[in-house]
């Protein structure tokens, strides 16, 4: 594959806001990121500002490295075979085949054709969410009342970024949230609490294959995940070891 790396993008300015529990409270939703398609080899860090998106076809056996630039900001993932979007991330399968509902070090991320798109090589948090779902204008207004409606959401992220690659509403499915902390406890109760990360904690995952990926780097105000005040992360995409 070819392609000019897009440079190291300066974080946006942050936007006023009204306070997550104020009637009036909205999101203006930061600039997304271009796509990229990774040349061979590895490309220079992408700083994702808060609330946006970006999205990437990495070459098998290249690397992806998220990094937690502030602590306490949740990563939604999504990832697709780049040659066949129609095989994408399965939890059920991935979840299945590891037997825990949490992702580190060794976790394989399977498709739906229960084949291995990425697998995660290194971590320095220790444990990522795989059911908490990415939030949406629905999901906010069902947990945090009608006057959330008009915020941006990860699904709007998801759908926009997704557009650029022939994606739409049908082809998003269960997402990873990485850096999210959302515990559960044996009678299968769950929540959203304050993250395991902490400033310049990063994972990194290697493409089994040829992956097609999606990211929204969490605009949520309205709970612990990304300690009620988005920041920006680090992507960067690397050479084969």
């Amino acid at each position: 594959m070819t392609g000019t790396p897009p440079p190291t993008q300066a974080a946006a300015p942050r936007p006023t806001e009204t306070p997550p529990h104020s009637p009036r409270a909205t999101v203006t939703p930061s600039p997304a990121t271009r796509p990229t398609v990774a040349p061979p080899g590895a490309t220079r860090p992408t700083l994702v500002p808060p609330r946006a998106a970006w999205s990437a076809v990495i070459p098998a056996l290249h690397t992806l490295t998220l990094t937690d630039l502030h602590g306490n900001q949740a990563v939604d993932f999504l990832v697709y075979d780049a040659h066949d979007t129609a095989t994408r991330y399965s939890a059920p399968d991935t979840l299945h085949a590891q037997g825990s509902l949490f992702l580190t070090t060794g976790s394989v991320l399977l498709s739906t054709e229960h084949t291995p798109l990425m697998t995660v090589t290194a971590d320095e948090v220790g444990r990522h969410d795989t059911v908490g779902g990415a939030c949406s204008k629905e999901s906010n207004t069902l947990r945090y009342g009608h006057h959330t409606w008009s915020q941006h959401a990860c699904v709007d992220n998801f759908l926009a970024e997704g557009a650029r690659h022939g994606l739409g509403k049908r082809d998003l499915v269960s997402n990873v949230n990485w850096f999210m902390n959302v515990p559960v406890e044996p009678d299968g109760t769950l929540g959203i609490v304050d993250g395991r990360s902490a400033p310049g904690r990063s994972l990194t995952l290697r493409a089994d294959t040829d992956v097609l990926v999606l990211v929204s780097n969490c605009p949520q105000i309205n709970n612990p995940c990304n300690g009620f005040e988005p920041t920006a992360v680090e992507l960067t995409i690397g050479a084969p070891g």
